[in-house]
């Protein structure tokens, strides 16, 4: 009888490494999105979720499509951009894991519609963030805690 576990503990197991793999990926695309649609779009159009599909067999790879939510005209801009943000998405991944865009219709105009796509941080917000974290002298520590503090002021607003 002691060999008897709660089914919570057997299925965090096992779903960790999925869920795990699922957010981390969404979480590098959010953190590089500038790079990946250009500073221009990144504020009209934001990475909302990865949808995954597994392999029918057993030699394939997975693969994943990326829901972008944009406006019906910021969409069709990107619609002819999706080759370059394919390629440099998977430029990010080092693989051809993305293998499609779909776009989420989000309402011009309306009060959702800002709320929905994140607006970029004020610069004097990352000066900051800069300055209370100067007396950090280890650049990998400071580098994440500027990563933590953005990360806060983007959930906040």
């Amino acid at each position: 009888m002691s060999d008897l576990r709660p089914l919570s503990a057997s299925v965090s197991k096992l779903t960790s490494l999925t869920f795990s793999k699922k957010f981390v990926a969404l979480g590098r695309v959010l953190n590089n999105w500038n790079d990946i649609i250009g500073p221009d779009m990144s504020v009209k159009a934001q990475p909302v979720k990865i949808h995954y599909r597994k392999p029918k067999d057993k030699g394939d790879k997975p693969q994943a499509t990326l829901d972008i939510a944009a406006t019906s005209s910021d969409a069709t801009l990107l619609h002819y951009q999706k080759d370059i943000i394919i390629a440099r998405l998977n430029q990010l991944f080092g693989d051809n894991w993305i293998t499609a865009i779909r776009f989420v219709h989000i309402v011009a105009n309306s009060p959702s519609s800002s709320a929905q796509i994140l607006k970029p941080i004020p610069q004097e917000n990352l000066q900051q963030i800069d300055d209370f974290l100067s007396s950090v002298t280890d650049d990998d520590i400071r580098a994440s805690l500027q990563k933590l503090g953005r990360g806060v002021l983007k959930k906040s607003r």
